[in-house]
């Protein structure tokens, strides 16, 4: 009797001490769903309820998430701390910060007062977490090339999404800063993750989803560029089909994406597919033809499947006990 006690009470405090801050990826993805089937409605007509539940659930899900791992750091601070001070997953941190920058602008047309205060605190929190991980770049006591994945881009390059909704609720300068961080660091951050994956050991399974966070910054890039210029230009075409192409390097690899087991990481694939989708309905907007209109639509549908499979895993994972477990 007295064994079977800790058992049944232990365990749910020891899954929240493992939940790993990578699933707030998760939020990010149905965040990004939700503001592509808000361009759709714009541009294609998508119907507007579809839109409204999308809005719902991405803020329900990113405040769940947001207790649960509050809850980490009040009951389990030094779990919190070692994960956040892991170069190999420090990065995904950041994904709380891009979360609330991505629920301002799912919200900056029904509640524009609202998603300004959510922008800023997220702009706050962003480039906070940005100074620390370039301080920690700078000032590290290891060798930090076997820890590099696409991961490192989420902190210093996701500066580039403070501008989507920034153009709306501050100068844009402020927005220009931001983009100007972001752009430089994915040149600089896009040679060595290359470098590494090129020349070095493959990527554990663990991390091997994070390949198509490559595909984020130039989409994102994109959509901030035109959302600054108005236009699109030779460099927002640039970023658009390198996007494009990325996405055509990862679509060939598929087999093996689809062969791997789910793991929480899994979600790394949802926000970038989101970026492109959202950025081929900018480029619809902005010069607009047919093929635009048909890679928009297919990268829609694609978007929904994926973020739908990926709920599916997700709850199948927690049914089974397979998440927030000890690596």
């Amino acid at each position: 009797m007295s064994a079977a006690i800790p058992d049944t009470f232990v365990r749910p405090v020891n899954r929240l001490e493992h939940f790993p801050v990578a699933l707030f990826a998760s939020s990010m993805g149905l965040s990004g769903l939700a503001i592509a089937w808000q361009q759709a409605h714009k541009l294609l007509g998508a119907p507007v309820l579809v839109v409204a539940a999308l809005r719902g659930m991405a803020s329900a899900l990113f405040l769940l998430l947001l207790v649960a791992y509050a809850g980490k750091w009040l009951h389990h601070r030094r779990a919190a701390l070692e994960e956040a001070g892991h170069p190999a997953r420090a990065g995904f941190l950041a994904t709380v910060s891009i979360s609330i920058l991505l629920l301002a602008a799912v919200w900056m047309e029904q509640a524009p007062r609202a998603a300004g205060w959510i922008w800023a605190a997220g702009a706050l929190l962003h480039i906070g977490l940005t100074l620390r991980t370039m301080h920690g770049w700078l000032h590290h006591d290891r060798h930090l090339v076997a820890h590099v994945n696409p991961s490192w881009f989420i902190p210093v390059v996701g500066n580039l999404v403070v501008p989507v909704a920034g153009v709306r609720f501050a100068s844009p300068e402020v927005s220009w800063f931001f983009f100007s961080v972001g752009i430089v660091f994915w040149a600089v951050l896009l040679t060595i993750v290359l470098y590494r994956l090129f020349f070095h050991e493959p990527l554990p399974p663990k991390l091997v989803p994070t390949l198509f966070i490559l595909l984020a910054p130039p989409a994102v890039g994109f959509v901030a560029w035109t959302s600054l210029t108005g236009q699109v230009d030779a460099f927002g075409r640039v970023l658009f089909y390198f996007a494009l192409f990325i996405g055509l390097l990862l679509a060939a690899d598929m087999r093996r994406f689809l062969a791997l087991p789910f793991f929480a990481s899994s979600w790394a694939c949802s926000f970038p597919l989101a970026a492109l989708t959202v950025a081929a309905l900018a480029m619809l907007r902005l010069a607009g033809n047919r093929f635009l209109a048909g890679l928009a639509l297919a990268l829609l549908a694609l978007l929904t499947l994926v973020v739908a499979l990926l709920a599916f895993r997700t709850l199948l994972a927690l049914r089974r006990g397979e998440l927030c477990v000890p690596d």
